[in-house]
């Protein structure tokens, strides 16, 4: 049988070996990263190749047996050394691959196992850039794999050898076909069993199967289907129930490998008027995202974070979970399995594509390794293919490689829908929306653009003009700092109170529009984005539902509760809002209960019924010094808050930005000196010369427009989002941050630009 030794302890780690700086040795366990902390404190993390190196010793009773180091994930090109020879490189930061070690190890003395880690920037590996910090290290679990001659293969795709393929499942019967992949290593021919069981969660078997196979050396391909009658099916998370499946090949009396995964039987489909449906009920997916990374832990997390996690993600009341950017840990994949959480996966294929592999092998390579090794996991019932691949501007190579991932999942998983993460900015009749089986939008109305309000109208709008086509939103939300506040919130605010407002009002949006197949908070929780300062706070995302070090649920994530959970929610926002300026104030409740009573100091000051999940007292007195607050629902379920009165607002609920109220304008400063009130003058655009249809990189790129640029923009090369910004287009840039490129402006560089032949 095989069997896996973990090799997590006592591992030496030399950070940047290629660098001039020198950095001392030092004792790690594993996962590990080494930006663990300035991964989310600025622009600046350490990006560089380093080495962890340990030893070990093997059973000499293993001798004759094949040997593999298995790595769950590490960021991003690793090669992997045992006893000096390179024994393989894997291109890619999240997913497990393997190398076999069986002709280079020894069973007499010490092996010595050397990782060289790089995350630098590769052009020719994904993701290039994005708004998330790419943690270096090798921050999942390594392992000794110890196999017979005969076995599953363990070099496809860092997979187990074994696929799950549902290939017809209704309420009276479930087909299910598995492939399997066996190797034999040795040069003599075996003859063998491969044998299936299937169990219920009791225990109990409802399906058993052998069948005799000959296997040269080499690979061998095998297929049983079994079917299974009257399943009991895996109904998201009223009824996540769980089968267990053991493959197992045995000769004579040995069981020389055995795979086992969980089985999750169940049917779905989404319909473009009615959204999602399981196992023919109407299922409404509402739900958030997630990063994997934490304070002070980056993407070095175990179990426990996992588990957390989940705790929480359940706690909110979610049904489905977007898994972004990238493959996440099997682990977390399980606990989706367990607790009946719908998952959209995705790989890292985000923001722009290479600009010196056209080919998109690595695009591929990581969409094989996220399907292959995630098959078998029943709450995947999507693929996701690309994330705002479009910020990389409109070009045909980038179209066809998002066509061809999409061929490409369809014929490694035929059973699955495949969808993809559009930017804000892609029209409603691009082309892009027939690709995939579903489509997601990432918008920001409310926040980067526009009002909140303008979720209606748009979907309302590409709905009637794509009445085939499902749409969800994949991506929504907006930046929410828990030290500020404000009785009268505005976009730019960055207060908690302008974060649940802006939920209040597009959740509304949402809940109203039974056609939309999915939508998904950004984010669960606030997460590590190198390239950010906002609202005081550097190096950190923050529209999340929860602080980034976990402690801290944020008022808009009971408002979600009030909505998607059936038991009491009644929730009193504002309590981090201590001191409150003025002879009055207000107050607002989170519940799914039919009416609340607000109590100050013991005295009931109104009852009030509940409307849209919330309650809002308005023009509440409070007395000098310290108040308590409570609220009672008419079902008696209560919250408190401690409140004391103030004569003018507190400064210090203030974030430090400019231009509060107006919109979100992340991507660069202009010099103060370009107000320029003349009027607008019409401007005649051709192809033969500059303008703002032309991207960053190539205005910056040639000397005349770079210095006209660099006049009326600033040196847009020096802006934290430069990378993130270069190649969009001016024209699609203004259509997100209208505010600082507003029509003046561009006017302004359209009759300088113009001016510049090509």
């Amino acid at each position: 049988m095989a069997k896996r030794i973990n090799l997590n302890e006592a591992w030496t780690f030399e950070k940047g070996i290629n660098d001039k700086q020198t950095f001392h040795p030092i004792t790690v366990g594993l996962p590990h990263t080494w930006n663990a902390i300035d991964g989310a404190n600025g622009f600046d993390f350490y990006r560089a190749k380093s080495r962890y190196q340990k030893t070990f010793m093997l059973a000499e009773q293993d001798q004759g047996r094949r040997i593999y180091i298995e790595c769950e994930g590490a960021n991003s090109v690793t090669e992997v050394f045992v006893n000096g020879m390179n024994v393989g490189k894997h291109e890619g930061g999240y997913s497990t691959f393997r190398f076999d070690v069986t002709d280079v190890v020894s069973f007499t003395e010490e092996n010595t196992l050397i990782f060289e880690v790089d995350n630098r920037h590769r052009e020719e590996i994904y993701p290039l850039m994005a708004d998330f910090t790419f943690y270096g290290g090798v921050y999942r679990d390594v392992n000794l794999v110890v196999a017979d001659a005969l076995h599953f293969d363990l070099l496809d795709h860092g997979s187990s050898g074994v696929y799950l393929f549902q290939e017809d499942v209704t309420d009276e019967s479930a087909t299910v076909r598995i492939d399997m992949r066996l190797v034999n290593e040795s040069e003599e021919t075996s003859e063998a069993r491969l044998w299936i069981d299937v169990t219920d969660q009791a225990g109990q078997s409802v399906y058993r199967r052998g069948k005799e196979v000959t296997l040269t050396s080499g690979v061998t391909t095998e297929t049983i289907k079994l079917t299974i009658d009257d399943p009991m099916l895996w109904h998201g998370v009223k009824d996540p129930h769980l089968y267990s499946i053991s493959v197992r090949v045995e000769t004579f009396n040995d069981t020389v490998d055995e795979v086992v995964l969980p089985l999750g039987l169940r049917y779905y489909h989404v319909d473009p008027e009615k959204g999602f449906f399981l196992n023919g009920e109407p299922y409404p997916l509402r739900g958030v995202s997630r990063h994997q990374d934490r304070k002070d832990m980056g993407w070095a997390i175990t179990e426990a974070e996992h588990d957390e996690d989940m705790a929480l993600i359940r706690e909110v009341g979610a049904n489905t979970i977007r898994l972004a950017h990238y493959q996440h840990d099997q682990y977390f994949y399980d606990l989706c399995d367990q607790y009946g959480i719908i998952t959209w996966a995705e790989t890292p294929f985000i923001s722009r594509m290479s600009k010196t592999d056209v080919t998109g092998k690595n695009a591929k390579s990581q969409m094989v390794e996220l399907i292959r090794q995630n098959l078998h996991h029943p709450s995947i019932c999507f693929w996701g293919i690309q994330n705002e691949i479009q910020i990389g501007g409109d070009k045909q190579a980038v179209r066809d490689l998002v066509h061809d991932l999409n061929v490409l999942t369809k014929q490694e998983d035929p059973t699955r829908l495949t969808t993809m993460a559009n930017v804000m900015f892609v029209e409603n009749d691009d082309a892009y929306n027939q690709e995939t089986d579903l489509i997601g939008y990432n918008k920001y109305y409310g926040w980067y653009v526009g009002e909140a309000e303008e979720f209606a109208p748009f979907l309302d709008q590409f709905h009637e003009e794509n009445p085939d086509v499902p749409i969800g939103i994949s991506e929504y939300g907006a930046e929410g700092i828990i030290r500020c506040h404000n009785l009268d919130p505005k976009v730019k605010d960055y207060t908690e109170d302008y974060h649940a407002l802006y939920h209040e009002k597009v959740y509304k949006i949402f809940h109203e529009r039974p056609f939309l197949w999915s939508t998904f908070v950004w984010n669960m929780f606030d997460f590590g984005a190198n390239i950010r300062d906002e609202g005081g706070v550097k190096g950190r995302n923050n529209k999340g539902l929860i602080t980034y070090d976990r402690k801290i649920k944020k008022d808009a994530f009971y408002l979600y509760q009030a909505y998607w959970r059936e038991d009491a929610v009644v929730h009193l926002t504002g309590k981090r809002y201590v001191n409150r300026e003025g002879e009055v104030t207000q107050f607002k409740v989170y519940t799914n209960e039919d009416s609340i009573t607000l109590y100050v100091n013991g005295e009931k000051h109104a009852t009030q019924q509940q409307e849209d999940k919330t309650v809002v007292f308005s023009d509440v007195a409070l007395r000098d010094g310290e108040n308590k607050v409570m609220v009672v629902s008419n079902r008696g379920k209560t919250d408190t808050g401690y409140f004391d009165k103030v004569a003018t607002f507190d400064p210090r609920y203030k974030a430090p930005v400019k231009d509060e109220g107006g919109l979100v304008a992340n991507w660069f400063d202009m010099p103060d000196d370009q107000i320029d009130e003349r009027p607008l003058e019409d401007v005649m655009i051709t192809d033969d010369v500059f303008s703002t249809r032309d991207t960053f990189e190539a205005l910056v790129e040639n000397e005349r427009t770079r210095e006209i640029l660099f006049k009326q923009l600033g040196d847009v090369t020096k802006a934290p989002m430069y990378e993130m910004m270069s190649t969009m287009k001016v024209d699609t840039l203004a259509s997100m941050d209208s505010d600082t490129l507003s029509p003046r402006v561009l006017n302004k560089l359209n009759q300088a630009l113009t001016k510049v032949k090509k």
